[in-house]
């Protein structure tokens, strides 16, 4: 029996979203506790299921936050390392009419990329039924080596593997090393999330379905998931194509942590059923994923916020009833 269900490894940052306007017209912004993979593990936290994270912040006080932010969530942080010389990555995020986002990141360097092999806690890579992770951890080499280390201990160690890109373009100095990452994460993943646009982007493919199976067929991935925003997801599963529409709020703020609540959900599925898994059980999946995905647009930032399983089930009601 292993001690942690999923170990996630990657960024965790600020996420400075608007908020309004000061009595001077001054744009505010709210300090919102965030990171993709983070964000997976506070929603699987929701499930019940033990977690914990493998990163690195700033010994400053967005690091103290972070941490502490943690801590009130009870997702494990020993593997979480402060770094006196690099302060805490910060991302500031301008959000469209529509909910879309755009990113403008205080990295270079930030924290999160000085994470080395030899500030692993292998302890907790050899303790978990699987392992998440990201691209934004394979951005330099210093956190790429300890991301690949991570990968191969938590695969040698018998955990499933989870990965979303979350490509992040201007991170990235060159758009051809980051499709050279996205390869190696579907090389060793079991579970592959992936959205629209990357998608296309990593393929070339502009139909869903064949660049689903191709991507199926070349890296022989048992899952995988494509999250079409407003329009949806879809699963790829033993040569079968499920596509489940999407969860509509009349109240959507922000799509911030969307798709990584519905890659919780996914991954607390698979948890509790394995990936032996029939079309019917695909199904539930993807509703229960779209639902949660759909509920948190309705709430600012993500990591303190997800839904609880109660305010899944009232969405899927709600769509049902439609």
């Amino acid at each position: 029996m292993k001690t942690y269900d999923v170990v996630a490894l990657g960024e965790l940052l600020i996420d400075f979203t608007e908020n309004g306007f000061s009595e001077q017209n001054n744009g505010m912004f709210e300090a919102n506790p965030g990171g993709a993979p983070c964000n997976v593990l506070a929603m699987l936290r929701k499930f019940g299921k033990k977690t914990a994270f493998v990163g690195k912040v700033g010994q400053d006080m967005f690091g103290s936050l972070l941490k502490h932010t943690l801590e009130e969530l009870e997702i494990d942080t020993s593997g979480l390392c402060m770094d006196e010389a690099v302060n805490t990555t910060l991302a500031f995020v301008h959000t469209a009419k529509n909910g879309d986002r755009d990113f403008s990141f205080y990295r270079n360097p930030g924290a999160d990329m000085m994470l080395s092999e030899s500030d692993l806690n292998r302890k907790l890579l050899t303790d978990c039924r699987l392992f998440h992770f990201g691209t934004l951890s394979m951005t330099n080499e210093v956190c790429r080596n300890a991301t690949k280390t991570a990968v191969e201990t938590a695969k040698n160690a018998g955990a499933f593997i989870s990965f979303d890109p979350n490509i992040r373009e201007t991170l990235w100095d060159d758009m051809e090393d980051a499709k050279i990452q996205t390869a190696y994460g579907m090389s060793q993943c079991d579970i592959l999330k992936i959205s629209d646009n990357e998608i296309k982007w990593f393929t070339s493919i502009q139909d869903y379905d064949k660049a689903a199976k191709y991507l199926y067929d070349k890296y022989n991935i048992p899952l995988i998931l494509v999250s079409l925003g407003p329009d949806g997801s879809m699963a790829f599963y033993d040569n079968q194509c499920i596509y489940m529409p999407a969860c509509h709020m009349e109240n959507t703020i922000e799509t911030t942590g969307a798709g990584d609540t519905f890659m919780g959900c996914i991954l607390n599925y698979v948890l509790d059923h394995s990936l032996v898994l029939s079309g019917g059980q695909i199904y539930e999946m993807l509703q229960i994923a779209n639902a949660a995905a759909a509920f948190i647009t309705t709430r600012k930032g993500a990591l303190r916020v997800m839904p609880e399983m109660e305010d899944i089930r009232r969405v899927v009601e709600a769509t049902k009833n439609r």
